[in-house]
């Protein structure tokens, strides 16, 4: 079974190779390839699950050494694979999610005449995504990492023509520069610390490797991770890149790019555990960022744009359970693939309601698309309910287990942490109930676009709605199916490990706590938009929703602290350049000049010159002999 690991990558790869070099005789098929050959990797993907399934839970990882990369004296790299129940876990995520959302592309792009490169990226999105999470050491983890980065490059900037579009790319790829760095320089400092930076003497290391070492490389990988998974103080590209087409925000948002940085975290548990002080930071990183996400979502009026901060806010809560080390590790892993089912579901949602309303994006002209697009709302609907944590989908146990991680931290970080932990559940429900009132509830608010053209609303066709239902189908029993004996948790504690911690409250109070928050939280998007009718234009709001429309001034931020102050110091540099260096380089070149002037006066070419010159001198060597003798 190791030589088929492999044919993970392969598949994808192979797509994207085709698909993006095979030139246009391909675009009436290209679609049905990327999707065949993204679906043939999910196939692989289930055959390897099914044989791990049975082997004993300690003989469940695969290897598979491809060949050796660059084999020097005192440096092996290879390119070799290691899937085990933690990456297993990611494959059948990645490929499964993946292939559906190919599947709705095929109706969703069925007009754009570039769709053949449009699945050429997909795959290579897959294929990058694949590398990164069963590459067995650090450097090929690092290929993945950087592939992903170039295909939500041009995914993101896919409809280039669009300037926001192109700006959100470069934005995007910017941004993860920034994390890259970080894992480069995680990378540089386990080599110089261990030797290798292959998982397995990583980790079997980290025991007698001092604490401020395992430090900073968890720093840095911290600052990877907040790259990637859009976390603060790397978090503005995310809202952006919903300038791409919905099936790419699908993508990125569930199944792929803002997953891998809980995925480096989880992965470099041992790291993390030596270093608690870099604990601290990923949990305080999750706490802020979870806020921070569900406080913009409560403010956008543009339905994909309240789903991005809903990403950032759920992908926070599942930072802050991986820095809580072993207590919630499996937790964070458990929310993010329930997460993958309902944020993927509520995306291609928001691209059939978009398909439907001839690409209008702002909620305020919804209103009543429940009577004209029943499956869509149905859809939506159970993944509106799972990410809120409504009792019994996926979201209620996934999270509620990440809130109860959170308080068996113990102490007072353990009550603060459950108490943000819970206020984000408030707000969750709030922000999410306002999505589904807006768009699904209420009068009709459509008006004609700018051409004049009057939405119809309609279903979407079968090749979107599929994908949909199977989707909602994950949405509401999968949490379930994972909580059930505790099958997820034992699936992965032997990768992973897990620690029970110290709860200062039982299970059922956290549950009843969030029931309660929950109730909250959708009984004031009720009374603030479910009982009055929605302006179609904004009211000014408060500083705070003011604010949160502006992305909590992040951007501001960085212009401020970043470009301005990019400008600054250039401006700074130039004068120094200008004053001191030139300054120094001209005044010894003025200088040489001014004395080389003088010094050709010497040399005029006057005979008489030359005399005086001769006579002078004779007089001076006279008057110095007369001297020395008198003396």
């Amino acid at each position: 079974m190791e030589n088929l690991i492999a044919l993970l990558v392969a598949a994808p790869l192979l797509g994207a190779a085709v698909l993006l070099c095979g030139g246009r005789r391909l675009d009436r098929a290209g679609h049905w390839i990327g999707t065949v050959l993204a679906a043939a990797s999910f196939v692989v993907g289930a055959v390897l699950f099914t044989d791990m399934l049975g082997k004993g839970a300690e003989d469940r990882t695969l290897r598979q050494h491809l060949y050796s990369w660059i084999p020097v004296e005192g440096f092996q790299a290879d390119v070799a694979f290691q899937l085990d129940q933690l990456s297993m876990t990611f494959v059948l995520l990645i490929t499964g999610v993946g292939t559906l959302i190919h599947i709705y592309s095929i109706g969703y792009m069925e007009h754009d005449e570039r769709r053949r490169r449009f699945f050429g990226y997909l795959n290579l999105f897959l294929a990058a995504m694949l590398i990164l999470v069963i590459a067995d050491n650090y450097l090929l983890l690092y290929v993945g990492w950087e592939g992903v980065g170039l295909a939500s490059y041009l995914l993101i900037g896919f409809w280039q023509h669009k300037p926001s579009a192109a700006t959100a790319a470069k934005k995007a790829f910017l941004v993860n520069r920034v994390g890259d760095i970080g894992l480069s320089i995680a990378i540089m400092l386990m080599f110089t610390t261990f030797g290798t930076f292959a998982f397995g003497p990583v980790f079997e290391a980290t025991g007698d490797t001092s604490e401020g070492k395992l430090t900073a490389i968890g720093l840095m990988l911290l600052l990877a991770a907040c790259g990637k998974s859009a976390q603060v103080p790397l978090q503005s590209w995310l809202g952006d890149a919903m300038e791409g087409p919905t099936p790419v925000s699908a993508l990125i948002h569930a199944a792929t790019m803002v997953t891998a940085g809980v995925y480096l975290i989880v992965r470099s548990g041992a790291v993390f555990n030596g270093a608690p002080d870099a604990q601290l930071v990923v949990v305080v990183v999750g706490a802020v960022t979870l806020l921070f996400g569900a406080i913009v979502g409560c403010a956008k009026d543009d339905i994909k744009k309240a789903l991005a901060g809903s990403t950032m806010s759920q992908i926070g809560y599942m930072i802050l359970a991986a820095g809580l080390g072993p207590i919630g590790y499996v937790f964070a892993i458990m929310h993010l693939v329930t997460h993958g089912f309902f944020k993927a579901g509520l995306f291609l949602g928001a691209g059939s309601v978009m398909h439907g309303m001839n690409d209008e994006v702002d909620m305020r002209r919804y209103g009543g698309l429940r009577k004209f697009m029943p499956v869509t709302f149905v859809t939506f609907g159970l993944g509106y309910l799972a990410i809120i944590g409504f009792p019994g989908l996926s979201g209620f146990f996934s999270k509620d287990m990440i809130i109860e991680a959170a308080f068996a931290k113990g102490g007072t970080e353990g009550w603060i942490l459950g108490s943000v932990t819970l206020l984000g559940a408030a707000i969750t429900a709030f922000y999410m109930t306002r999505v589904m009132l807006m768009t699904f509830f209420g009068e009709k608010r459509w008006q004609p676009d700018a051409e004049g053209h009057e939405p119809h609303p309609h279903e979407s066709p079968k090749s979107m709605t599929i994908p949909m239902i199977v989707l909602a189908f994950g949405s509401v029993f999968a949490g379930g199916f994972f909580s059930l004996g505790d099958r997820f948790l034992h699936w992965l504690e032997p990768v992973t490990g897990h620690d029970h911690g110290h709860a200062p409250v039982s299970a059922a109070t956290v549950t009843a706590a969030t029931m309660v928050v929950l109730v909250i939280g959708v009984a004031i998007a009720w009374a603030m938009y479910g009982r009055r009718p929605v302006p179609a234009v904004a009211p000014r709001g408060s500083l705070l929703t003011r604010a949160a429309r502006r992305d909590l001034l992040q951007d501001d931020f960085n212009h401020v602290v970043l470009v301005r102050g990019g400008e600054h110091l250039t401006r700074s540099l130039v004068y120094v350049d200008h004053t001191l260096v030139d300054g120094v380089v001209n005044g010894t070149a003025a200088s040489m000049g001014g004395l080389s002037g003088r010094l050709r006066k010497l040399q005029n070419g006057y005979a008489r010159s030359y005399a005086v010159s001769m006579f002078g001198g004779a007089a001076v060597l006279i008057a110095a002999t007369l001297l020395m003798r008198a003396v």
